[in-house]
């Protein structure tokens, strides 16, 4: 078992430090107000949170959980030190740091007289980036050591919802942590050894975004339902039943399958859809916010893929699917047909990759490229190969994955300027000549 300091006794520090106790760690909660620590000490919880009480007593009557406001003492008996001090919204909306820098210097400052091995891992909720840039610098300053040689360090994200936390912790839907040290790994590890779900171990900084990307989902989730129910009542339709039914389907509605970044949407539904319930809010005069910025937002993601091509500084242009999705020769409100039409409109020599529209072309099927009223002379800018299209172009854009095609453009990588709209290949990052537009 491990030797904990929880640094905050705050709602995720105090949830956190006496579920580690009850787990059989041995604990200690840090924090600069005596009453909470007093609190504590004497069997007590300092918030109110189903179940805790009876958490906290039980474990510091067994000695596993204890409070102090000497830091340098915590860090002195554990082995590991988890941060979940708050980070409050800073007059500009940023995140603030004050308080999670200072808990960072101040541990710091303990493991240089400590002189024996110690991780720091940040549990407080931080924007992509603040441990690279902030937390390892201020803790090495402090220190005189050096992050993920002469101490651990990590970043351990929470998802504990108040009202439930002591259910969250033990049912996670989610464990997820960056480390820079195999030491920090394994303490985490054997911290979640029975949780029973996989733990991600992932860079410092993917980890940060998880916890934003979670939170912020959720945020959307409930703007959503608010949005449909506000519509919903304005037509005399019942809201709730209408979301207890979009959640009920778990193929389409609740499904990974559109939580992929990559292009924008298109085809003969979505687009045309968002636009209808969007107007039929604004007769029933009911704002939508949200519907509009849906497509506001996959707007810009075409104009970010247009940018991209355009930055590259090539003209010719070599393009991998051009209907709205692979699979057809749909092209109706098509993404990559309104790039492909852009491009064309700025002066760029363009060709076209897309096995099913040309199927279409070369079986006069009668509705050829359905929908296609941006693109000229369709036709004549097919190349039914592949390679050929690899060959007679200086830049690729790959619109849509087609597995025939995925080892002509990994080798194109090599040769080629290529920005990649659906990822070929999830071992590339953007660098150099390739470029993914969401990764």
């Amino acid at each position: 078992m491990a030797r904990i300091s929880v640094f905050g006794i705050g709602y995720v520090g105090v949830v956190s430090a006496a579920c580690l106790a009850e787990d059989g760690h041995t604990v200690v909660a840090v924090d600069v107000d005596p009453g909470k620590v007093a609190a504590i000490n004497s069997g007590l919880s300092p918030i109110v949170e189903e179940g805790l009480p009876p958490l906290i007593a039980r474990n510091v009557a067994n000695g596993r959980l204890t409070a102090t406001t000497d830091a340098s003492q915590a860090v002195m008996d554990t082995d590991i030190s988890f941060i979940c001090v708050g980070t409050p919204s800073a007059p500009s909306g940023a995140v603030g740091l004050k308080y999670v820098t200072a808990v960072c210097e101040t541990i710091g400052a303990a493991i240089k007289a400590k002189g024996s091995a110690h991780s720091v891992v940040v549990r407080s909720t931080i924007v992509p980036g603040t441990m690279d840039d902030v937390m390892v610098p201020a803790l090495e300053r402090a220190s005189g050591l050096k992050a993920g040689e002469d101490f651990g360090v990590g970043y351990y994200p929470e998802f504990l919802r108040e009202s439930t936390a002591i259910e969250d912790y033990y049912a996670p839907g989610l464990i997820v942590f960056g480390v820079l040290d195999g030491n920090t790994e394994a303490l985490l590890r054997e911290v979640n050894a029975n949780m029973g779900v996989e733990c991600f171990v992932v860079s410092l900084a993917t980890a940060e975004a998880v916890k934003y990307a979670s939170n912020s989902w959720r945020a959307v989730k409930v703007t959503f339902a608010n949005e449909i129910g506000n519509i919903a009542k304005a037509c005399g339709v019942d809201g709730q039943q209408v979301m207890k039914m979009i959640c009920s389907d778990t193929k389409v509605n609740i499904s990974p399958y559109f939580m992929r970044p990559g292009f924008a949407f298109g085809g003969s539904c979505l687009p045309k859809d968002v636009r209808a319930l969007s107007h039929l809010a604004t007769e029933k005069g009911v704002e939508s916010p949200l519907l509009t910025a849906v497509l506001e937002a996959n707007e810009a993601q075409i104009q970010r893929a247009e940018l991209m091509v355009e930055s590259s500084g090539k003209r010719s242009v070599g393009m991998v699917g051009i209907s709205f999705k692979p699979g057809t020769d749909d092209l109706r409100e098509s993404p990559l047909a309104e790039l492909a039409s852009r491009l064309i409109a700025k002066g760029f020599e363009l060709k076209v990759y897309d096995p099913f529209v040309s199927e279409a072309f070369q079986n006069g099927v009668s509705a050829i490229g359905r929908g296609n009223d941006v693109v000229p002379d369709l036709g004549g800018r097919m190349v039914p190969n592949i390679n050929d299209l690899i060959s007679s172009t200086d830049i690729i854009l790959v619109g849509n994955r087609y597995e025939e095609t995925l080892h002509p453009l990994n080798e194109a990588t090599k040769s080629h300027s290529l920005v990649d709209l659906t990822r070929i290949n999830t071992a590339l990052r953007s660098q150099g000549a390739y470029q993914g537009i969401c990764w």
